[in-house]
């Protein structure tokens, strides 16, 4: 059998070794890149260089609310899987999820909404700052109303829901908003890009 890479970092580094290599031209900023590089190593895919969008002095915002210690939402258990524990610890920080909570499927049932909408209601009542969606624009739409109505207030979103129903067009309405925020453009996107993508922010600020 041929001989293959066993150690998880060098695994990680020849990774990205392949990325920069087949990349090819680009006009990201150092810190852009590290976002990209990142996204296209948890997807294997290159079309993400084309597809991300990321808002002027976003990176520098998020990184200023990350210093201070938040809580994180999250629309999907899986990307709370995927975000670093360590480096959450590190910032003192915390991560939710609470579309898996009982007395929210109750209140989408009542109200006949998705889950991901009551939840996301159920986020800005506690006064989270940043938000994460990966999978449902349902939940982004929510989050765009309640600003609207006075309901929510973020400093950081980082919106790339995925499908084929909502996902493109909420991300366009986000690109209207005067708030930083990382987003991926058309149908693509997912739990496993908007976790990388809060993994390479701290990154930036914690050793691994």
């Amino acid at each position: 059998m041929k001989d293959y890479i066993k150690k998880p970092m060098d695994i990680e580094k020849r990774s990205f070794e392949i990325i920069e290599e087949e990349m090819g031209e680009h006009n990201f900023s150092e810190e852009e890149l590290k976002i990209v590089k990142r996204v296209i190593h948890t997807t294997a895919d290159f079309e993400y260089k084309n597809l991300i969008y990321i808002k002027e002095g976003a990176i520098e915002a998020a990184r200023e609310i990350l210093k201070k210690g938040i809580k994180i939402y999250t629309d999907t258990n899986m990307a709370l899987s995927g975000i670093n524990k360590k480096a959450l610890k590190d910032l003192n920080s915390t991560v939710q999820c609470f579309v898996s909570k009982e007395d929210v499927a109750l209140i989408a049932k009542d109200r006949g909404i998705t889950r991901s909408m009551a939840a996301v209601e159920m986020a800005a009542e506690e006064g989270i700052e940043f938000f994460v969606f990966g999978n449902a624009p349902t939940a982004l739409y929510k989050l765009m109303e309640l600003m609207k109505e006075g309901k929510a207030n973020p400093k950081f979103i980082i919106g790339v829901p995925v499908g084929f129903v909502g996902a493109a067009e909420s991300k366009k309405e986000l690109e209207k908003l005067d708030v930083p925020f990382i987003t991926i453009r058309g149908r693509k996107g997912g739990s496993n890009v908007a976790a990388s993508i809060v993994n390479a922010l701290m990154y930036m600020l914690v050793k691994r």
